[in-house]
This record gives structure tokens, C-alpha cells and sequence, in this order.
């Protein structure tokens, strides 16, 4: 493990700890360069190297792993949402009919998917920190949850329904918190955001071809004696099997003991992490149940869920966007494809939003900033009737509800970094208890073509995400006085909430607010 870094400004003059600037963000952390700043720390396998050869080494590695990593976690997530959001496409083909299913019934058999799905994402990240090979164990777990989408083609009857689907939901949390975890241990704080877009623009990809295969797939309703939907989780659900299988054999480890890299570039992707958060995958003794404890104990945590929890309320809609747009009048097959535009823009916003927060090092007004258009785009659901405002109310819709929760996983991955296996609980946990909401999220969708109950409750879940996540604002920013105080009884009180000593040297701070 290479030693502690210290941070030294060019000159080798001390550091500063750094206070809040003007613009709500840590200037110094926002600015902080690993192979510039911390460069007399680098490690024995980088000692040879003058500056410039380990500049030009971090960019190569970070091409690298953007080429190797990305592509995979990228494609499998586009696979994920598909199986998961297939029910709702096969909704307008005739699965309630074939089925016998009601309206209640059906809102249940989509919810109880997350019934599974949420309590065991916590003990697969806690178990991914133990891990050697987690990209064997998430392209494992995409093999099985394949397998189980195909299957589902086969029920007769709405028990089997709810058998298959929660399954399929233990299944699938393996992968979310898992791939967030993966990238925090890759990424550092400036160049996480982009690559968290990247997975939530491949969400988007889902959901928008989705739609398109699913419309095309719908076509074959009746071939060989098959139902359209039947079709549906067939070929999906086959498709997952097959790619997974492939992406075992290609995603790499963790850093610390990755077989894509070169020593060198080994040596540089651990410290990278290190020079940041005092510690990377590999290099920390702690203890998961402690972790886990500390994570439980952190006051800040438990507002993070809570935030999420009214994000992902919102996000809801993706589960009944097929029939929300349905609503407008349209038949199966144009409501498939007028699904599509709005998934497109979001990948682009998503895109430019985590490229302004890396770049700026900013997320708080861009969270408010979704809200608030949140807020507005649900008041034209809720009070006009004109197909053109609706349909422009729901192009942009899916960005500004779901935004946020990408500022709000860089923000865990960052503000709750230490010690490792907080960080791969805090993940899990905002995402597993906030994720409830789309259990019970699922049972507003009953009024159409208005959905009152459900644009109405999810206006006020915004308008109180957004005093929570203001709320969280304050106290982040008085954690920060408190470290600018270099007071050691003020620090200590900080230090309760997981910042560890090696943080404090390199002058860390909760940036972003």
C-alpha cells in the first residue's frame, strides 16, 4: 500500500483546508489534481516516472477503463431496465386478458418485484466488498435475471406472475448498488459524475428501445401459437442470457488486483482513490459490520434516503409511461413509439447535467433547478387537457423527475466515502429504502386518462424533496465550518460522521452544496 498521501501545493508550501466559496462549492477539493498536487506521495511503482509521464499514465488509464468498463456496465443496465420495464409494454398486448388480471392485480404484480428487489441489495454490496471478481458476480447475476425474464413467458396464471417477479427483483439487486459501488472504486470525484450519467443514460436507452423492440417483438403475436407478450420476455429475457455470458469473460476487478492493467497503471488507480479518501478497494482493514453500523449511525444518511425515497417516487412513472402516454388517445403501436423521445432527451440532459456538476463541482442548484421543473410540468398534467401541452408536459418529464437521483449518487459516493464498506451500504440502503416508493408509488396509477392521485401526490413528494435536500445543504455546510475551524473539538464532531484523520490532512471537505 503506498504511504498516507500529504498534500503540497507546487511551491511545497503547506495546504490550507479550504472554506466555502461563494458558489456553495469547496474550491480546493474541487480543484484538487492527484497526480499534481500529491505528487512526491506517488508510490514505488511511479517513482521513475517524472510529472508529465504520470499525467500522460492517468490519462491513458482513465481511456482505458472507460473503454473496457463503461461499455459493459452500459449495455448490461440498457438489458436490466428492459426486463424489468417489459410487463408494462406487455400490459397494452394483452397480458391482463390472457392472465385474467385486474387493474389491482396487475399494480401489484409490478410492485412486488420490488418487494425482492430492495432488502437484498444491502447484503450483495456488503458481500461485493469481499469480492475479488465482483464483475463476474454482477454478469452472473444478469445471467440468472435473464433466464428468470424469459421464463415469465411461461406463466399461467397471476400467483406464477408474483412468483417469477419477485425472483426476478432478489435477482436484480445485485446490480445497481453493485455497479454504482464499482464505479466509486474506479472513478475519482471529477470524473464520477460523467460516468454515473453514463449508466442513467443507458437507463434511458432502455427504456426508449425498449419501447421501439417491443413494439417491433408485439408484431409476432400469434407466431408458432405464442402471445405477443409471450414473445417479449422470450427474446429479451434471451438476449440478457447471451450478453452476460460474454461480459463475464471481459469486466475487470477492482484496481488493486485488475488484470487489464499494467503494474504501473495498477499502482496509479489505487492512488488515485487513496490521494482522495485516505483509503481504496483493497488497501482498508474495516471491518463490514462496522461499516455497516457507521453507515446506520450517520445522521446524514438517513436524509439521503429520505431524499431518494421522493426522487424515486417520481421515477415511478417510468413503470406506467407506456400507459400514461397511452392516455393521450393514441392506439398500442404509436404509444410504444411516442415513448421513445422523451427517454432520447433525457440521456442528453443527463449527460450535461453531471458534466456541468463535474465540471463545476456543484449539485445542489441543479437538483433544485429538476424540481422545480418537476413541480411545474406536474401542475400542466394535472390542469389542462390539451394533447400537445400534455404530451410536451411528458417529453420532459422523465429528466427532471429522475435527474436528481443522479446528483444524489455521486453525492453518497462522495460525502459518505469512508470507511469502504459504509460506502458500499449507504449505496445500497439509499437505494433499497428508497426504492420503496415504487411499491407503493405503483397503486396511484388507477384514474386514467388524468391520473390525479398520481401527479398530484408526486407534486408534493417534489416540493418536499426539495426543503430536504435544502435542509441537508445546511448541514453539510456547517460540517465544513467546522473542519475550516481547525478546532480539534470542532473536527472530532465531524469525525464522528466518518471522516477519518487521512481526510482531514488532505484538507476534505463535503463539496457540492
Amino acid at each position: 500500500m503506498a504511504p498516507t498521501p500529504t498534500v503540497s501545493s507546487q511551491d511545497d508550501k503547506p495546504k490550507v483546508p479550504a472554506s466555502i466559496s461563494d458558489d456553495n462549492v469547496s474550491a480546493a477539493e474541487g480543484q484538487f489534481d492527484v497526480v499534481g498536487v500529491n505528487f512526491d506521495s506517488r508510490p514505488e511503482a511511479l517513482q521513475s516516472l517524472t510529472r508529465e509521464e504520470v499525467d500522460l499514465l492517468n490519462k491513458k488509464l482513465v481511456r482505458k477503463v472507460d473503454l473496457v468498463i463503461l461499455p459493459i456496465i452500459g449495455l448490461l443496465y440498457i438489458l436490466n431496465y428492459i426486463d424489468r420495464q417489459n410487463l408494462a409494454a406487455a400490459k397494452l398486448q394483452g397480458i391482463l386478458e390472457d392472465l385474467h388480471l385486474s387493474t389491482q392485480q396487475f399494480a401489484t404484480a409490478v410492485s412486488i418485484l420490488f418487494v425482492g428487489y430492495l432488502p437484498f441489495q444491502i447484503p450483495s454490496n456488503l458481500l461485493i466488498t469481499k469480492i475479488s471478481r465482483p464483475g463476474l458476480y454482477i454478469c452472473t447475476a444478469a445471467l440468472i435475471w435473464g433466464a428468470i425474464s424469459a421464463v415469465t413467458a411461461t406463466v399461467k396464471n397471476y400467483q406464477q406472475l408474483l412468483a417469477v417477479r419477485a425472483i426476478l427483483g432478489i435477482v436484480e439487486a445485485v446490480f445497481f448498488p453493485g455497479a454504482i459501488y464499482y464505479l466509486s472504486a474506479w472513478y475519482t470525484k471529477t470524473e464520477l459524475g460523467k460516468r454515473i450519467a453514463g449508466l442513467y443514460i443507458a437507463q434511458q436507452v432502455g427504456n426508449a428501445f425498449g419501447g421501439l423492440f417491443a413494439a417491433a417483438i408485439l408484431k409476432l403475436d400469434g407466431t408458432h401459437g405464442i402471445a405477443g407478450w409471450q414473445w417479449l420476455f422470450i427474446i429479451e429475457g434471451s438476449a440478457t442470457v447471451g450478453v452476460a455470458s460474454i461480459c463475464a469473460f471481459l469486466m475487470p476487478e477492482f484496481p488493486h488486483n485488475s488484470r487489464i492493467l499494467s503494474d504501473a497503471e495498477r499502482a496509479l488507480a489505487v492512488w488515485r482513490i487513496e490521494s482522495e479518501a485516505g483509503a481504496a478497494e483493497g488497501t482498508e482493514k474495516e471491518s463490514v459490520l462496522r461499516g455497516f453500523a457507521q453507515a446506520l449511525s450517520d445522521p446524514k444518511l438517513w436524509l439521503l434516503i429520505f431524499c431518494n425515497l421522493l426522487s424515486q417516487a417520481q421515477g415511478s412513472i417510468a413503470n406506467y409511461f407506456p400507459t400514461i402516454v397511452a392516455s393521450l388517445g393514441f392506439n398500442n403501436t404509436i404509444s410504444l413509439l411516442l415513448t421513445a423521445p422523451p427517454y432520447v432527451l433525457a440521456g442528453f440532459i443527463y449527460y450535461g447535467l453531471m458534466f456541468y456538476s463535474d465540471r463545476k463541482n456543484t449539485a445542489y442548484p441543479l437538483i433544485v433547478g429538476c424540481i422545480s421543473l418537476s413541480i411545474v410540468l406536474y401542475v400542466i398534467l394535472l390542469t389542462t387537457q390539451n394533447i400537445g401541452a400534455l404530451y410536451f408536459a411528458m417529453v420532459l418529464l422523465p429528466f427532471a423527475s429522475v435527474g436528481p437521483q443522479l446528483l444524489m449518487y455521486k453525492t453518497i459516493s462522495l460525502h459518505l466515502a469512508r470507511p469502504i464498506s459504509k460506502r458500499a451500504v449507504a449505496s445500497a440502503l439509499v437505494n433499497a429504502l428508497g426504492g420503496t416508493s415504487n411499491i407503493w408509488s405503483s397503486y396511484l396509477y388507477y384514474d386514467s386518462p388524468r391520473f390525479y392521485a398520481a401527479f398530484g401526490t408526486l407534486a408534493g413528494a417534489a416540493v418536499l424533496f426539495a426543503a430536504t435536500i435544502t435542509f441537508y445543504r445546511w448541514v453539510v455546510r456547517r460540517e465544513n465550518k467546522r473542519l475550516d475551524s481547525g478546532d480539534p473539538e470542532q473536527i472530532e464532531k465531524v469525525k464522528k460522521g466518518g471522516v477519518t484523520d487521512e481526510m482531514v490532512q488532505l484538507g476534505w471537505r463535503y463539496e457540492m452544496y
